[in-house]
């Protein structure tokens, strides 16, 4: 059961090849088998999937189920999951049990699937190697001393493995497609706006976008037909109607032109990428798309904007966390200041503290305008940038990541190394724009990622030129030889 897509899935239930409750446990069996190794999954969430099978039986023997009835998802635990602990992997959350459901689990529960449990990630979704987790790091499972990217790196972890056929995951400054990348598999970062953002647990609300983790660019069209929308509880949600992401998956990719920007394909890119890339290219050239090389000038900007805009939304997002309401507190405070500055200190994470020690600098007095306004600045010339950009194009082509995944420990001592790892795909997220991550080869046992980037709601356009690819490649449909049977 394993072995299928998504699509696949649907098929064979419909064709009544296997029940609903009999794929749930397949894989609730999975991930017990091989948790241990990968440690990708926080909590699991037997008893109620199993519940949610049988009732999903039920409605498919009554002609009235819904689209992906029966469809098990592991959700990264950034969401909000009524009833199921969420604690965004951080201590100050470990006890979190949500009164109300988010948004995107909401409508996944609606469609039919099948939550089978929360995915490990960087605390507070803040880093790039799944490995500030208070759980402890998730492996990739491609080569368990290496990391399998970050935040979102247990969804990409549990999809690669086939823990599950499909997760969800967020992306602030890459944190879907540079997992996806890391661990060959498919994750797209929508519109911004265009998945709901509420009951998502906030990083930096101007970048947050949540979105698909899937094996193929079909699967990922599939659960954006489920999640994307307006919601009114959510005010940066884009009132705007929402396609049917499928309906231009098998279009011909003639006429297309893709920007290739020379600052991309730079003397910091691992050559053995570059050739995997040039390879995808000239794919992408015998279905009918035209290549240029454009600019963008903006490019080096972009980590040193991010880290000054996502840091100052973090710290302020994260000051609810004082230890009075809900999260973690710590044990006998003298008086109200030791209870605030013992529970943050002891609940939260290093990289945690110093993001939101930089943030609340680039937010004080006499220091706004020359590191946060300005950072603001730059951001607003990295969009004029893409706008101009596709004005030539209608798609870029890039890197995912400089190189593919890097051993569990090598970056730690070396913040700016480990946030350099997200050179390609910071842009997107303070531009606005939607990204696609799909797998292109290997290197020494390891996969290597292509991003695509898109024009403002052009999902289903990247989404159909990564399904062409895909039809004429099998890098998608590979699994780790210790999880194929």
């Amino acid at each position: 059961m394993h072995r299928k897509t998504v699509a696949q899935i649907v098929q064979a239930l419909d064709a009544g090849e296997f029940s609903c409750v009999e794929l749930t446990d397949h894989y609730l069996k999975r991930i017990k088998q091989h948790n241990d190794t990968l440690n990708a999954v926080i909590t699991l969430n037997e008893e109620e999937a199993l519940a949610k099978a049988k009732a999903e039986d039920c409605a498919r023997a009554a002609g009235t189920h819904a689209t992906l009835s029966g469809i098990p998802i592991l959700h990264k635990d950034i969401f909000c999951t009524q009833g199921l602990r969420t604690t965004c992997a951080s201590r100050m959350l470990d006890n979190f049990v949500p009164p109300y459901e988010s948004t995107v689990t909401q409508r996944c529960l609606e469609n039919g699937m099948i939550p089978l449990g929360k995915t490990n990630m960087d605390e507070f979704a803040m880093g790039s190697s799944n490995e500030t987790s208070y759980y402890d790091p998730c492996k990739n499972p491609w080569r368990t001393d290496a990391v399998p990217g970050g935040s979102s790196g247990g969804s990409a972890a549990a999809v690669a493995a086939r823990l599950a056929p499909i997760a969800t995951g967020t992306d602030t400054g890459g944190s879907i497609r540079q997992p996806a990348s890391l661990c060959g598999i498919t994750g797209l970062k929508p519109t911004y706006g265009r998945v709901s953002r509420w009951g998502m647990i906030a990083f930096a609300s101007s970048l947050d976008q949540a979105g698909p983790m899937a094996q193929t660019c079909e699967d990922a069209a599939l659960l954006m037909n489920t999640i994307s929308g307006f919601d009114p509880k959510d005010s940066t949600s884009a009132d705007k109607a929402t396609p049917d992401f499928t309906a231009q998956l098998n279009e011909p990719l003639n006429g297309l032109t893709i920007g290739l920007p020379k600052q991309y394909f730079s003397n910091g890119l691992d050559p053995h990428i570059d050739k995997a890339l040039q390879a995808a290219i000239d794919q992408l050239k015998t279905l009918g798309a035209q290549c240029v090389e454009i600019d963008l000038n903006t490019t080096d900007m972009a980590i040193p904007a991010y880290y000054v805009i996502a840091p100052a939304e973090c710290s302020s997002n994260l000051s609810r966390f004082d230890g009075v309401r809900y999260g973690y507190r710590c044990d006998n405070p003298k008086d109200l200041k030791e209870l605030y500055e013992r529970s943050r200190a002891e609940g939260f994470g290093d990289e945690v503290k110093r993001r939101i020690m930089v943030g609340t600098y680039a937010l004080s007095a006499g220091y706004y305008d020359a590191y946060y306004l300005k950072a603001q600045k730059i951001r607003r010339l990295i969009k004029q940038d893409f706008d101009q950009a596709f004005k030539q194009v209608d798609l870029i082509l890039s890197p995912t990541t400089p190189t593919t995944a890097f051993k569990l420990g090598e970056k730690n001592l070396d913040p700016i190394e480990m946030y350099l790892n997200d050179i390609y795909t910071i842009a997107a997220n303070l531009a606005g724009i939607p990204g696609l991550s799909i797998p292109i080869g290997f290197h020494e046992g390891l996969p290597i990622g292509m991003q695509l980037l898109g024009n403002h709601f052009s999902e289903e356009r990247l989404l159909n030129v990564g399904h062409q690819f895909q039809q004429q490649s099998s890098w998608h449909l590979e699994i780790p030889n210790d999880y194929q049977g």
